[in-house]
């Protein structure tokens, strides 16, 4: 067995570990990936083909005026090209907790000449997002990193239009990943329905629809999750 090929099971071990430890301290604490992480964040692999960004944005059927919410931006991967997609009209509002991501994803805005982004420092659930005015809305491998699951889906359920998308996208090596099962039982108590669903195990993308009528939806009264 060759030192090179040692080398390489040590850090995938390594890495293995990481990731399960991230995973475990997790869920007990919001550990969002770090800024000085966002290289990772921003790796967009054709497979699986469910993680990629055009894959994703295609799913939305974006038009040019819409409103979107990308909660959780990160260094703006997403952020970018569906500003592109909906300009010049349409508006994009970027929110991420970490400072250091939101630097990163306005440095990108900048260079791509981009004016119709609008970047907040908030967390999702904080109250920030208003009520119906947003068309589609994105959470990229965020939704397991923040504690209060239900309020936040509560939130971005209020801040979008009837009828409106929530795009959902999760992949099992990320620490907080949430499995559709899960996705799926939190987003139907808030009032979300299943509109389409792509990829696997793996890696999926799940979007979730908001009602154009909630009457006869049996949102009300219904009992509110304890989130995993």
């Amino acid at each position: 067995m060759t030192s090179a090929f040692v080398i390489c099971l040590v850090v995938i071990a390594l890495f293995l570990l990481v990731v399960l430890v991230w995973r475990l301290v997790s869920r007990r604490a919001s550990l969002p990936c770090p800024a000085w992480l966002s290289w990772i964040v921003e790796i967009d692999n054709p497979f699986p083909s469910s993680f990629n960004t055009e894959s994703i944005i295609e799913g939305l059927e974006l038009r040019p005026g819409m409103k979107v919410l990308d909660a959780g931006c990160g260094p703006g991967r997403l952020t970018i090209p569906v500003a592109k997609k909906i300009a010049p009209e349409g508006e994009v509002i970027a929110v991420d907790i970490q400072a250091g991501m939101l630097r990163k994803a306005q440095a990108k805005a900048q260079a791509a000449g981009l004016t119709n982004i609008h970047f907040l420092h908030a967390g999702i659930g904080e109250g920030m997002l208003g009520k119906n005015q947003f068309d589609r809305a994105l959470l990229v491998t965020v939704l397991g990193e923040i504690p209060d699951r239900v309020g936040s889906l509560e939130e971005i359920y209020g801040a979008l239009k009837a009828g409106g998308i929530l795009s959902v996208t999760e992949i099992v090596f990320d620490p907080h990943y949430q499995s559709r099962a899960a996705i799926l039982r939190l987003a139907s108590c808030v009032g979300f329905r299943e509109k389409s669903f792509s990829g696997n195990r793996i890696s999926f993308t799940l979007n979730l629809e908001k009602p154009t009528s909630e009457i006869g939806e049996g949102r009300q009264g219904r009992l509110r999750p304890q989130a995993a």
